[in-house]
Parts: structure tokens; C-alpha cells; sequence
């Protein structure tokens, strides 16, 4: 029974995998979403399976910081954020009243989590967060412009 439940983790893992991938892709879907699902589904059924997921570029690249630091940079939180408002709307809309009272707490839910829970950080170069919200260190020697994000620390000339 245990291999059934696990054989359909994967199933699932895999799936939200090719979502998340598709949405890397399109701008229309969501990515971030999908690949927390997949971690989920793969840790659940397969440690073989988590190993893989956790080592590709689409891990590394959109859930590895909301992962481990349990943050996200303003784009994907944004992102996520419209993603569950749409499809929370789309539940509402379509419901019985029993339904949407359920959807409503679980929405207010999420809502607070993402929104007050996990931490903003700003982007990383590797993220695709726009030229104004990037975040940019100088190269080793020099002292950083004013203005440019760089960490918490000086940078000192060698």
C-alpha cells in the first residue's frame, strides 16, 4: 500500500514539475507554486526523485531561497500573490455558500502567510526581477555606488 501512495507522489511530483517548467516559460503561469508542490510531492514519495528535483536549474533558480531562508524575492511573491488571488476568485465565483466560506478562510490564510510570514528579500542577479530591483555587488577592489544594494556589510579597497 506504502509503494502505491509513493508511486503517486511521484506521479504528482512529476506533474507539478511539467506545470512549473511550462510557467518558467510562459508568463501567464506561475512557477513558484508548482515547484513547492513538486518538492513536496517528491520528499514525500521518493528520495531518489527529491535528489534529482533539488539538483536542477528551475529548484536552484525560482525555490531554493523560499526553500531554505523561507523568503522570496518581491517578484515571486507578487507573482504567487496574483496566482492564488485569481484562482481563489475563480473558486468564489463558481461555489456553493459553504464552499466560499471555506475558500474565503483558507484564502485570508495564504494571504497572511505569504504576505506577513515569509520574508521579502531583494532580487538576486540570477532572478529576473527587472534592472531597478536587482541586486548588484561591485567587483572586489572598488567601493560601491551610491544608491546599489550590496549587502549588509562595507566593501573595503584592497
Amino acid at each position: 500500500m506504502r509503494k502505491i501512495g509513493n508511486t503517486i507522489c511521484v506521479i504528482l511530483g512529476l506533474l507539478f514539475f511539467g506545470i512549473g517548467a511550462l510557467g518558467a516559460v510562459l508568463p501567464v503561469l506561475p512557477t513558484t507554486p508548482f515547484l513547492l508542490a513538486a518538492a513536496f510531492f517528491f520528499a514525500k514519495g521518493s528520495e531518489r526523485f527529491h535528489k534529482w528535483f533539488v539538483g536542477t536549474n528551475l529548484y536552484k533558480r525560482y525555490i531554493e531561497q523560499a526553500v531554505k531562508n523561507k523568503a522570496m524575492d518581491r517578484k515571486a511573491k507578487r507573482n504567487m500573490l496574483l496566482v492564488l488571488g485569481i484562482v481563489f476568485s475563480i473558486g468564489l465565483i463558481f461555489s456553493p455558500m459553504i464552499a466560499k466560506i471555506i475558500i474565503l478562510f483558507v484564502a485570508a490564510f495564504h494571504f497572511y502567510y505569504f504576505l506577513f510570514r515569509v520574508k521579502t528579500v531583494p532580487c538576486s542577479e540570477e532572478s529576473d526581477c527587472g534592472e531597478e530591483a536587482r541586486v548588484t555587488e561591485p567587483e572586489r577592489g572598488t567601493q560601491p555606488d551610491r544608491g546599489v544594494v550590496c549587502g549588509m556589510e562595507e566593501w573595503e579597497e584592497v
